[in-house]
């Protein structure tokens, strides 16, 4: 939408052109920024905002421009798909990966989320976009938008400084929607702009613009009804002018002369309006159908007419001040304008007309959004009257239910609910739409209507392809409500009804085994899920074959066989390479694989697999994955002893945005590393931070997170306690072994040093018992140091040391070393305690652990055994000595001028964990923006000099 007052007319704005000005040249320069503009309808923040942005094209800027639109807020991220064109015909890889998701081309696992996908490729193309050029995005009306615009706006307003990036968000100040009040605290104070009415010498600035002569008293007397609103003020001088009401002197003076004038400015709105023709009115009608901003084509199509039939019309509309250019289409010069047209039609009438828009479009092969949100109208729109859906209606949802379900499960729920309310039970067109409303209920997050509505459709379902869909909505729905053994009874009569094929005998056997694994059954699993890739096999059904192999890979690392699940793996990320489909389980499947190299102490393995899930959630994933895989990598560089790069993997995504685990292991592995740190306030924020996501999935153990907690009790000296955090919940529980097998060495250690020999020789147990037979390095020194531990041998404690260095771990070799440097000196041997002692305070101070450092020193000076001589310095905090090899490597690249994407490539990065690493540059250098890192590498090179 374009200003509302003529062209160069802004009045009373100063310092706020000032400030947009500011940022735009900022922009221009590198710095990104975001700003929220808040104000009442008319107030003039879309014409502020147009006249700050008109130099940014000279300033090398690209500017893109959407809105949310009252006709679309029920549609996940419209504002961003059409303010950065993505429909428009391009060779960029990303963008036609978006449109492709759009028309449901890229095909989606049943339980993606498509909105969510969508989510991370705009983050990504914007990335891209400021990488090539400075770039100004702007997101009009956020009043309307969708939730996952809103919180789009919010990710990208938290990597400002990471990109060059000016982010602006207008607003009205009401409705108070929560997520838009989490955007104005997450901006604050700085970076809000709040546009009030206009002074009086405004007010009279104004209208001289606007009347062409001075004003004298009674003019201004009338104008001060407007309150200050710049969109009131113009209508109203427009509207004296229409009524010949309005003069201006031969010495300038604009005067009032007798006449109506408007009352309020819906009234001023209808008078321009009301001065239009009639055959014009009727386009601006279908033009208000279909929102503020509109393709001209879109309105060609509603109104069954050619473009060029329309430019008279819309030449005129034009010239009354009705409509404008707007992006690549035309837009109502305000939204009020387009509110009245819109709200002078009788409730019936709009709906007809709504769904008659939608079928028009249709049939023109309009993607399916544009459709809905004019079907939408037509069945549930303001006023209470409502179109039947009709045969019509039902054709097109049965062919568009799909996509429609993963881009707008809500849009696609009102308008199924409708849809099998009006058509009659046990046809095929009924009964598919009803599993296609089981879907998207379950997406929406009512399990409870998904459940109820599958149940029902499943008394008279008999197609087997439905009954397979439906049985796998009702699993997913059981396993959400802790209910997953109800679905076994199901499946098993499902699966003796006559007539199916391999294919949906396999669909359906996989369900069960999903079940079987759920409720704890594993063999009956393993079962199960072998029988289902024989007759997947047998259908060549690369969906089943992938789900069933997924289970037997969880089924063979819980039976302790993690080596046999490899070769498992690898021929389930075979068989879902080759269908698109399958992408969200293909990513599952490499993150599983990655830990699972992990736990076999395959490091370099491991972390080659979760740098590939990574990049493949980078590219295709959803946020849940793209979470899952940067956790998984930064848990297996923390067992590495790669701390920062742990760090700044477990720091890229808000923690909001992650599952509650994923949550809870990255603040734990935060947490631990603050406390060996010695930052301890830190730590204790992340322990804080992972309670209200901890509390989401009940007494579950997360091995990091306890370990966290137990280090929080220990350092308050509450060591008994330090050891109940480990060991809690799990006595007795021999089958979840496995979950505490990272926590036993700290478990043994706290009961030995609490006296609890009892507990000691029980974790000692557990661990010789997970080493019996097992080749894996880790667990045999686990198995050493545990009764190294109980027995006071220095010289078992030594060799699990060796093992925990062969198994590339090194905290645990450094409390090996340590410990066995403890019983050398209870032995009276001295030498060989400062041999271990020294070595402890290596690994340690490679870790950066300078806690543990502190107190090893402590602890042996008591013993006349002091640091050695090569053990390493402490690190600087702040400044350039204390950025890791990795930053000072981006920071290198950035004063080259590369962007992010172009050091990720260079680096073998994401261009995430670049930007987090760019961000831990910004905070130990105190500086504000790539510009101000590259100015500060400059100016350390001079005087290196």
């Amino acid at each position: 939408m374009l200003p509302v007052t003529p062209a160069g007319v802004l009045v009373g704005r100063d310092s706020e052109m000032s400030v947009l000005a500011e940022l735009v040249r900022d922009v221009a320069r590198g710095q990104g920024s975001s700003v929220l503009i808040e104000g009442e309808p008319g107030i003039g923040k879309s014409a502020l905002v147009r006249a700050a942005l008109a130099k940014g094209p000279d300033a090398g800027c690209h500017v893109f421009w959407g809105a949310g639109d009252e006709l679309g807020q029920a549609l996940p991220l419209v504002p961003f798909l059409e303010g950065l064109l993505v429909r428009e015909p391009s060779a960029n890889p990303r963008r036609n990966t978006i449109v492709r998701l759009l028309r449901g081309e890229v095909s989606a696992d049943r339980g993606t989320d498509v909105s969510a996908a969508l989510a991370e490729q705009l983050l990504a193309l914007v990335a891209e976009q400021c990488a090539a050029q400075p770039t100004i995005l702007v997101v009009d009306d956020l009043q309307w938008a969708d939730p996952a615009t809103i919180a789009l706006w919010a990710r990208l307003a938290r990597s400002v400084r990471q990109a060059r990036l000016l982010l602006v968000g207008m607003t009205r100040p009401v409705p108070q929607r929560e997520d838009l009040l989490a955007l104005r605290r997450l901006v604050g104070d700085v970076g809000r702009l709040q546009l009030t009415r206009l002074t009086e010498t405004a007010v009279a600035d104004l209208v001289a613009a606007l009347a062409g002569g001075r004003p004298e008293d009674s003019l201004l007397r009338l104008a001060a009804g407007a309150a200050g609103n710049p969109l009131y003020l113009t209508e109203l001088v427009a509207a004296l002018a229409r009524s010949s009401s309005l003069t201006v002197t031969a010495a300038g003076a604009a005067e009032l002369a007798s006449g109506p004038a408007p009352g309020s400015l819906s009234a001023a709105i209808a008078d321009r309006l009301g001065f239009v023709a009639g055959p014009v009115r009727d386009v601006l009608r279908a033009a208000a159908l279909l929102g503020v901003d509109f393709a001209v084509r879109d309105l060609a199509i509603v109104l069954g007419r050619s473009v060029a039939d329309l430019i008279p019309a819309v030449d005129e509309a034009r010239a009354a001040g009705v409509l404008a250019e707007s992006g690549n289409g035309l837009g109502f010069r305000h939204p009020l304008i387009r509110a009245a047209l819109y709200d002078e039609m009788p409730a019936p009438v709009r709906a007809a007309w709504h769904r008659d828009a939608g079928r028009a479009l249709a049939e023109a092969g309009a993607p399916t959004d544009r459709v809905a949100r004019q079907l939408l109208r037509a069945v549930g729109g303001p006023g209470g009257t409502t179109e039947p859906v009709d045969e019509w209606m039902l054709n097109w949802l049965a062919g568009t239910a799909d996509p429609l379900v993963g881009q707008a499960p809500g849009v696609a729920a009102e308008l199924l609910t409708r849809a099998v309310a009006g058509s009659p039970a046990g046809l095929g067109q009924h009964d598919w739409l009803e599993s296609r409303l089981a879907d998207a209920l379950y997406r929406v997050g009512d399990i409870a209507g998904a459940e109820q509505v599958a149940n029902r459709a499943l008394e008279y379902a008999a197609e087997p392809d439905l009954l397979v869909d439906l049985h796998w909505t009702l699993a997913q729905c059981r396993i959400r409500a802790g209910l997953s053994a109800e679905s076994l009874a199901t499946l098993n009569q499902a699966l003796a009804y006559p007539g199916l094929l391999a294919r949906h005998r396999a669909r359906l056997l996989v369900l069960a085994a999903r079940t079987h694994s759920n409720v704890g059954e594993v063999e009956k699993a393993g079962q199960v899920a072998a029988t289902a890739l024989a007759a997947a096999a047998e259908a060549g059904d690369n969906w089943a074959m992938g789900w069933a192999l997924h289970v037997l890979t969880l089924v063979t690392s819980a039976q302790g066989q993690m080596t046999d699940a490899l070769p498992l793996f690898d021929r389930a990320l075979t068989v879902t390479q080759a269908d698109p489909a399958l992408t969200d389980l293909r990513l599952l499947l490499q993150i599983n694989k990655a830990i699972t190299l992990g736990d076999l102490d395959q490091y370099e393995e491991a972390l080659a697999a979760a740098r590939q899930a990574r990049q493949l959630a980078d590219q295709v994933g959803t946020v849940i994955r793209l979470g899952q895989a940067h956790s998984a990598l930064g848990q297996l560089l923390f067992g590495t002893g790669r701390w920062d790069e742990a760090l700044a993997e477990v720091e890229i995504l808000q923690e909001d945005l992650k599952e509650p685990a994923a949550a809870c292991c990255d603040l734990g592995i935060a947490a631990v590393i603050s406390f060996h740190r010695g930052e301890t306030g830190m730590a204790r924020r992340h322990l804080a931070a992972a309670a209200p996501h901890a509390s989401r999935f009940g007494h579950r153990l997360i091995g990091p997170l306890a370990l966290a907690r137990s280090l929080d009790r220990e350092h308050d000296g509450a060591l008994p306690e330090a050891l109940a955090e480990l060991t809690a919940g799990f006595r007795g529980h021999a089958e979840e072994l496995e979950e505490i097998e990272d926590l036993l060495a700290d478990a043994v250690r706290l009961a030995v040093e609490t006296g609890d020999a009892g507990t000691a020789q029980v974790l000692a147990g557990q661990a010789a018992a997970l080493a019996t037979d097992s080749a894996v390095p880790h667990r045999q020194a686990n198995a050493l140091y545990c009764r190294g531990l109980v027995d006071q041998d220095a010289a078992r404690l030594l060799t699990a040391a060796e093992r925990y260095d062969d198994a590339g771990r090194p905290l645990l070799r450094a409390k090996a070393l340590e410990a066995a440097a403890a019983e050398f000196v209870r032995a009276g041997d001295r030498g060989q305690a400062r041999a271990a002692f020294t070595r402890a305070v290596e690994v340690y101070a490679s870790l950066g652990a300078a806690a543990d450092v502190a107190r090893l020193q402590a602890r042996f000076r008591a013993y006349g055994i002091r640091r050695g001589p090569r053990a390493k310095h402490r690190q600087a905090r702040s400044g350039w000595d204390s950025l890791t090899p990795t930053e000072t490597k981006v920071a290198a690249f950035v004063e080259e001028g590369l962007s992010n994407p172009e050091i990720a490539a260079r680096l073998l990065l994401s261009r995430r964990t670049v930007a987090t690493h760019v961000s831990h540059i910004l905070k130990k250098l105190d500086v504000h923006s790539r510009t101000d890192i590259a100015r500060e590498a400059a100016l350390r090179t001079i005087t290196a000099r």
